[in-house]
């Protein structure tokens, strides 16, 4: 953070020189490209496999239509993933030996663009965006990229997220034959655990001659969304921003229901995580089911592999759980894209790129393939996809369109939500992902050691689920926070 505030100081004067210059004026309605002398743009992301190709061949069709009219020449690279793209960006702007320039485009986070922000790096988009074309895309998106000081727009919506639940068909389906088990209950989060419980309890009885032999159900990908929209569907904003400054709100009692309904189950063997993602899970039978992000459907495996065979698996996509009687509010994610600070030239550019990219047609077939949600309110919707996908004849993997028109159903009753931005707020943010996490998996391995020596699950278990153990757990966890936003 300390080379991004010398880079803030650094480039004062710039961005003191640039409203002089057309600050005032914006982009005006005149546009200042000339056809005859094309501006190039670059655009890192961090888009690989069928997402890349599908932007690759969005960027080829903007460059032979609307780029070659206006004047506009994109080149798109993948820097590979997000934690290798904001590296490069931060060598870029640091000026390290043999980083590359900054690009004009790059996909960006809220709180790698809060930091970048803070070192005066990246362009006011306000001038360039009449209050008619905010008005159509998504008004929670929009505010999200408004992370200025001054409330001004940095971050351009051009494709989100949400969480889903994908389960295992196959394999549920006995599960539920055999114990009644309704797909009902795991609407909520409480759900979901008893139902853990219960798969645990089933598996562990069809080997009767092997004692405590249990399967994991459940597994969770991003644990920092499970603490933030929890708290959220609990009425807390664990994260309360204003001008900047963040607030940490940590009560004692809906933290409680978070322990008891992630770390609990996680020791007792309910919840299950092994591999990288929750998907691999499944792939290798460990869990039935997860919760993660709408664009990870792509990757729900379509057979389970064993050490002793494989077999095909279909799979159920629901809407994530939501705790009892909590609010009906799911995690807005996904990346956007920033604008480096430069010219108006590259800078009008850039925008009227993000513009077309985020047209409704040319947003859902990126999305029909990514499995991102589009930006315009009016793009939302299983009739404004299928109309794009017969209009363009796209062939759209069934996870991928089950898994967008389950969203596109329920939009209406649940809320977005996202924790404005904050210094440190990805220091803060992996505390949510790890504390409580590395300690479920620690103290599980506790338990299987005891359970390795004879004793029941419960026996082994006990040490770690009283209220003591909580407790302790809870002031290390509210120690770790307040620490990482210091």
């Amino acid at each position: 953070m300390n080379s991004f505030k010398i880079w803030r100081k650094k480039l004062c004067i710039f961005g003191f020189m640039t409203v002089i210059v057309f600050g005032l004026s914006g982009c005006g309605n005149k546009s200042p490209l000339d056809p005859k002398n094309p501006v190039s743009l670059t655009v890192w992301h961090y888009y690989n496999g069928s997402q890349q190709a599908a932007f690759d061949a969005l960027v080829e069709e903007f460059n032979d239509t609307v780029g070659q009219e206006k004047g506009i020449y994109v080149e798109g690279f993948s820097q590979g993933s997000v934690s290798d793209l904001e590296t490069a960006v931060r060598d870029a702007i640091e000026g390290k030996v043999g980083a590359d320039a900054m690009p004009d485009i790059f996909s960006s986070y809220a709180d790698t663009a809060y930091e970048v922000e803070q070192a005066g790096a990246l362009a006011d988009l306000s001038g360039y965006l009449s209050e008619e074309e905010l008005e159509k895309y998504v008004d929670s998106y929009i505010e999200e990229g408004r992370i200025a000081v001054d409330g001004t727009l940095r971050i351009f919506p051009t494709a989100k997220s949400t969480e889903v639940m994908m389960i295992n068909k196959t394999d549920w389906e006995k599960f539920a034959e055999a114990t009644g088990a309704s797909l009902d209950t795991l609407a909520t989060v409480e759900g979901v655990n008893a139902t853990a419980q219960a798969y645990y309890e089933w598996t562990d009885s069809l080997t009767p001659d092997v004692p405590e032999d249990g399967k994991a159900f459940y597994g969770r990908d991003a644990l920092a969304n499970y603490f933030i929209i929890g708290m959220q569907q609990q009425g807390v904003e664990i994260f309360h921003v204003e001008n900047g400054e963040v607030t940490l709100n940590v009560p004692e009692k809906e933290l409680h229901r978070l322990w008891e309904n992630y770390y609990v189950p996680m020791v007792k063997g309910y919840f299950g995580a092994y591999g990288s993602f929750r998907s691999d899970d499944v792939k290798t039978g460990d869990i039935l089911a997860y919760t993660g992000s709408t664009a990870s459907a792509m990757y729900f495996p379509d057979r389970v592999e064993l050490d002793d065979g494989s077999y095909d698996i279909d799979y159920i996509v629901m809407m994530a759980p939501v705790f009892e009687a909590g609010e009906q509010c799911a995690v807005q994610q996904g990346a956007g894209m920033v604008v480096s600070k430069s010219d108006e030239k590259h800078e009008y550019a850039s925008v009227e790129f993000l513009k077309w990219f985020t047209q409704t047609e040319n947003n859902l077939e990126f999305g029909s393939v990514s499995g991102y949600l589009p930006v315009l309110k009016e793009a939302n919707s299983v009739e404004k996809l299928d109309q794009v996908i017969a209009s363009q004849q796209l062939t759209v993997a069934p996870k991928t369109y089950d898994c967008l028109t389950t969203i596109f159903q329920e939009m209406g009753d649940m809320t977005l939500y996202t924790n404005k931005s904050f210094e440190n707020g990805s220091a803060a943010r992996k505390i949510l992902e790890y504390h409580l996490a590395d300690k479920a998996v620690e103290d599980r391995a506790a338990v299987v050691a005891a359970l390795e020596q004879g004793k029941s699950l419960e026996e082994a278990a006990a040490p770690y689920v009283t209220e003591e153990a909580f407790g302790e757990w809870y002031r290390s966890f509210c120690e770790a926070l307040e620490n990482s936003v210091k």
